[in-house]
């Protein structure tokens, strides 16, 4: 067994667990420990743009970072903290220029100033982008710091489980993929920050580590979840792959088109048309589709054929490769196929603005976090500024509490810890279950995807609870083939089961709870927004017999609800 000691852990290595990391790394030993290398984190993926009052562009001049605070609880449905957004919102310019001091390649006006476009639910043009890869700009620029300074990163490794005990935290558990042997790390301080969970669904965006098993860890561990039934589904993603086709190609002036070859939205949003949020849109399409004016094979268009040549080449050049690759269709002479699709995980574990959970020394932050800053549904835009802002401030608490307690991890804890883990595993190893995880998981991936989708209604919603609650109560009966340990992808998909499943529960069970439309929790038998009964986060503590369900007040200071209308 080997035994790894720091002082601060990071789990995951995108943009909030490097800038986490970063932060933390000015005072502390920080190690950052990845299911993959760094660069590939899916914070890589990111395409359309990060958010910030910036005043570039000449239809933004009047912007404030008050007016960027207003469109996120706005957009949010009013279920964001507001005390969240207006910290986001106020830090969102410092971040930027942060970002492009360390050399992030922004793309730029004429003049030489960062180029801002714009994004939908956003009252200007506020979008800071690097054509249609801002993403990869941003992880390659921090990834780059993180070496200036000489952070440990353990690549490749799958965290088990999160050590705690009476409230506080002591390290983790690891699996080291290549070699298939458990490693215990020790630290007082742990940040969760390990991206969404779309792989939960059978139609995401999302890479492939997206399973959510990170933030189920924190909450097997004592954290909550919170506001888990809000998923984003993004209004354009490529059909049959459902590859994220950027809110950028809107932005930019593209239309969406149903088989009549209509600009629908001008139906559902005249004024924003299709630059509504992202809820909306979904929705619109979806409605499209149901009702006979998509495309056979369940799609519409998305047409950028009148931007030109130029213009898709120089601002949309990963869009028109990925349309290439995976569609066949050049959007400069072709409409691209398009569906709304799991994206983003707007719920997460539930974190104060300083990135702690209500376990002391464990942290989160980024698309597995919950701060709550996106609410119902998330403005685009806002994730890369959401991972930046509380990545920063996690990785600031983490000295703060360290500074401040001086806490030491409890090594023969952790020894427990190690021990109860690699009997699990030699029991999975010995492959003496009867339950065969791949069909576990297409069980929940497919339940879900039909049944918690664009559109929800109590009966499938219930259908969707029993059946995930009967898929818990089989795991542990799972099977592997593979006996071996050295890069074993089946058991590695086995134990990350384990925390889809927790996830997943949690999403149908908040989705069934929640007797209201808000955001992009649409009940088709509940169509109107409730504030009397439902301006309240959902809360899961997780027990052996599955969450324990509860709600707290959204925080509310600087915007009252009103009716959401663009």
């Amino acid at each position: 067994m080997q035994v790894f000691q720091h002082q601060v852990l990071v789990v995951g290595a995108g943009l909030a667990g490097l800038r986490a990391a970063i932060e933390a790394a000015q005072k502390y030993d920080v190690a950052v420990i990845s299911r993959v290398h760094p660069v590939r984190s899916h914070s890589v993926s990111a395409q359309g743009g990060i958010n910030a009052s910036l005043k570039n562009h000449a239809d933004g001049k009047d912007d404030s970072w008050e007016k960027h605070a207003f469109d996120t609880v706005k957009g949010s449905d009013y279920l964001a903290d507001q005390d969240a957004a207006i910290i986001m919102a106020q830090d969102a310019p410092g971040c930027v220029y942060e970002m492009e001091h360390w050399g992030t390649l922004f793309s730029r006006f004429p003049d030489g100033r960062i180029a801002q476009r714009p994004f939908g639910g956003a009252g200007f043009p506020r979008t800071c982008y690097a054509a249609d890869r801002t993403g990869h700009h941003l992880l390659h620029t921090l990834y780059e710091q993180s070496l200036k300074h000489q952070i440990n990163v353990y690549e490749e490794r799958l965290v088990t489980n999160i050590a705690t005990e009476n409230n506080r935290c002591h390290g983790l558990v690891a699996l080291n993929m290549i070699s298939g042997e458990l490693e215990l790390y020790a630290a007082p301080v742990v940040i969760v920050a390990t991206g969404g969970s779309g792989r939960i669904y059978g139609n995401s965006t999302n890479a492939l580590i997206n399973t959510g098993s990170g933030a189920a860890a924190a909450y097997r561990a004592g954290a909550q979840l919170e506001d888990m039934e809000f998923i984003q589904f993004h209004p354009t993603t490529l059909l049959g792959t459902n590859i994220l086709i950027s809110e950028a190609a809107r932005g930019e002036g593209g239309y969406l088109l149903n088989k009549d070859n209509e600009r629908f939205m001008k139906k559902y949003m005249p004024q924003a048309m299709e630059l509504g949020p992202r809820d909306i849109v979904a929705r619109s399409i979806q409605t499209e589709i149901d009702e006979g004016r998509g495309f056979p094979g369940d799609y519409v268009h998305l047409d950028l054929r009148h931007l030109g040549e130029k213009k898709i080449l120089e601002l949309l050049p990963g869009i028109r490769l990925l349309a290439m690759d995976f569609a066949g269709v050049d959007p400069i002479h072709e409409p691209i196929p398009i569906q709304p699709g799991q994206h983003y995980t707007m719920g997460g574990i539930a974190t104060s603005n300083d990135g702690h959970t209500r376990v002391q020394g464990l942290l989160a932050a980024g698309e597995a976090a919950c701060v709550s800053v996106h609410g119902a549904n998330r403005l685009g835009g806002n994730s890369l500024l959401d991972t930046l802002v509380f990545g920063r401030r996690s990785g600031s608490e983490a000295m703060r509490y360290l500074n401040e307690n001086n806490p030491q991890p409890d090594h023969k804890l952790l020894q427990n810890f190690w021990e109860k883990e690699e009997k699990r595993i030699q029991t999975l190893l010995a492959g003496e279950g009867q339950e065969d995880y791949k069909e576990l998981r297409h069980k929940m991936t497919q339940t879900l995807t039909h049944k918690v989708g664009v559109f929800r209604q109590e009966k499938e919603l219930k259908e969707a609870v029993d059946i995930l609650i009967g898929l818990r109560k089989r795991y542990p009966n799972v099977k592997i083939k593979n006996s071996s340990r050295a890069y074993n992808l089946e058991l590695i998909n086995a134990l990350e089961l384990e925390g889809m499943l927790n996830s997943a529960e949690t999403v149908a069970l908040g989705a069934l709870n929640r007797t209201e439309s808000r955001g992009s929790h649409s009940r088709i038998d509940f169509e109107k927004r409730d504030d009397g009964n439902w301006l309240r986060h959902t809360m899961a503590a997780y027990t052996e017999e599955g969450p324990e369900m509860s709600t707290k007040d959204v925080t509310i200071t600087k915007f009252q609800p009103q009716e959401r209308k663009y």
